[in-house]
Formats: C-alpha cells, structure tokens, sequence
C-alpha cells in the first residue's frame, strides 16, 4: 500500500482530512492536511526500520520552508521519534504511533496498527462499504474528504477510511476519491439486488392516514425520506430510450422493511406478479430515499430515485436494461458513470 495512503487513513482514524496535492500544488508535496480550515503541506519519507541514526541523516536535508515532514516506517524506535518531534517534524509508525509537529500543530496519537487490519475481502463488501460507494458515484469528479464523508453518512472516518483504502487499492477510484471509471458502477450493480413484495393496489396520496403510515413522503420530496419511483417509470421520466405505458407495474424503494410489511398489510399482497399494482423494496443505501427528484412535469406524480439509483436497477437486466443504459446519457445535472 502507499505511504501516502497509508497516512491518509491514519489521519482519518484522528478526524484529520488528509489528500494527495492537487496538480497546481507545489513540487515535493506528498500529502496535503486540512485542519481547522488550514492547510499544511507535507513531504514524506519512507524507510524499514527509523533508528537514531536513520533519523538525523532524513533531518539533514530539510523539508522546503512551510513544509512539514514525517518519516514512515514500520518500526519507529523511542529514542527516534524523541529526536524527530523535538526536531519539529513527525512519524508514523507502523505498528500504531503517530506524532508531528509543524506550526503550532501537535498531534500524538496511537492509531490502528498497520498489521492488526483486516485485509477487506471485497472492497464493496458490507452495507457501509455500499453507502460510501454510491456517495462517490453520486458526486463521481468532485472527489471528496473522509471527514466530510463519513459525517454526510453517519459512519465513522476510520470505517470509510478503510473502504476508501480498498477502493484506491482495487483501481476504482482515485487518489483524490474521484471515479476512475465504469468499473465502480458495475461492481456496485453486483450488490445491488434486493427482494421484491408485490402488491395488489398503488397507495392512493391522498389517503392521509394510509400516506403518513407508509410514510410515502409526497409532501416535500427534497426535504425528507420517502418512497422513490425506480426502474422503467422512472427511466421513462428522466429520458432514457424506454418504453412505459399507462397502467403498467410502478417499482418503489421504501426505507425499511417495517415500511415494506406494512404496505403487504395496508394494500394487500398480490397473488401473483402478474397482478400487481406496484412493487416495494427496501433501499439498498439510505440515499435511494433520501436523494430523490421531483420534476416539473411528472405525470406520474411520485418523487424519483436518483439517476444513479435508476441506473443500478436497470444494470440488474442483463439484456434489456443493459442496452437502454448503453444508449442513455442524462442531462446535464447528472454525471453519466456507466
């Protein structure tokens, strides 16, 4: 694994966001920290074993002035990081020590140890896993911080440090935790599949009691949780080349399987799918439905998944559902990553 990333989930593990230098960075950063809103460049080195003496030769040829620098090694020995942190610069050792000290920055901290990590299976493996996934793919340019992730979806930083790790790791995203390429989306369409309940009647908006049991979330669809129209109802409605007529199955996500049972309970289960009215599944992600649109013309009068999300129910179709995504580009709001 890289130093740099290694040092980025060390820092994560702290609540500290750390990033590779951006292209206009200047030459020699290694790793940029963002703490309390300032930023502060570091150059990195890397070495087995950091003893005394490895120490005072890396001191003697200093990092540019407003540079921080740190050593990384697997092991760090006591005496070595005394004369480094004294020397007002930093270390990370491997088996789970971190120090620096650069303009008024004191950090001195145990983190996990490299070696005591579980190597993911799966980058995509887990529920959370999932959920940071499909954050990236929602915003797949703009790449984004761990903190600022993991606060968006309430996991912690060391959690999607690590799946942000194995992401890197595998080539899928890169190392600003930009989308590399197709790839993220299609392994995410690997996970993506849910169980089905059919239902025999739609539920009917304005039946308030039976809304707000269902939780169906008409009211304000950009401002809170609630059913979201998927699959080719949706397509149809954000422009993809497919056919949906009037009367035809509508597919809803809904954000738990307690809402799910219940709409079984309220408007009846179908006998079989051929006769049903609708269909509900359970979000594979919060943010099926929580990141729903409301267009200005929607004759079917429901909140819609998010592109994404729509997408990822169509990928499900080997055979139709791939071609109408080979042949459909959102506008402009969205990013097309597929």
């Amino acid at each position: 694994m890289a130093t740099e990333t290694l040092l980025v989930d060390a820092f994560a593990q702290l609540g500290i966001d750390a990033h590779a230098p951006t292209e206009t960075s200047d030459s020699g950063v290694d790793l940029v920290l963002d703490v309390n809103g300032v930023h502060l460049a570091i150059q990195l080195k890397r070495r087995a074993l950091v003893n005394d003496a490895v120490a005072e030769k890396a001191l003697q040829e200093p990092a540019p002035p407003g540079f921080a620098f740190m050593l990384v090694g697997d092991r760090v020995t006591e005496s070595a990081r005394k004369i480094l942190t004294a020397r007002g610069a930093g270390y990370f050792d491997l088996r789970g020590r971190l120090a620096l000290r650069a303009d008024g920055l004191v950090i001195d901290a145990e983190v996990e140890p490299l070696r005591a990590r579980s190597k993911r299976a799966s980058a995509l493996r887990g529920r959370a896993a999932l959920e940071v996934a499909c954050a990236v793919l929602m915003q797949p340019k703009q790449g984004t911080a761990v903190r600022e992730l993991a606060r968006q979806l309430g996991r912690s930083a060391s959690t999607v440090s690590e799946v942000l790790a194995a992401l890197r790791g595998e080539g899928l995203v890169d190392a600003k935790n930009a989308v590399a390429d197709s790839r993220l989306f299609w392994h995410v369409a690997d996970h993506w599949a849910t169980p089905r309940t059919y239902l025999a009647q739609l539920p009917i908006s304005g039946d308030a009691p039976v809304a707000q049991a269902l939780r169906l979330g008409l009211e304000d669809a950009a401002a809170g949780i609630g059913w979201a129209l998927t699959d080719s109802a949706a397509a149809a409605a954000y422009g993809a080349p497919v056919a949906f007529r009037s009367g035809q199955v509508l597919d809803f996500y809904v954000p738990d399987q307690s809402i799910q049972h219940r709409a079984a309970t309220l408007l009846g289960a179908a006998a079989k799918p051929s006769q049903a009215r609708a269909t509900v599944r359970i979000a594979p992600v919060p943010a099926v439905v929580l990141s729903r649109y409301e267009p200005a013309k929607n004759p079917l009068g429901w909140p819609l998944a998010h592109p994404l999300f729509v997408a990822l129910d169509l990928a499900l179709d080997a055979g139709r559902g791939r071609e109408i995504l080979d042949a459909w580009t959102p506008d402009e709001r969205w990013s097309r990553v597929w």
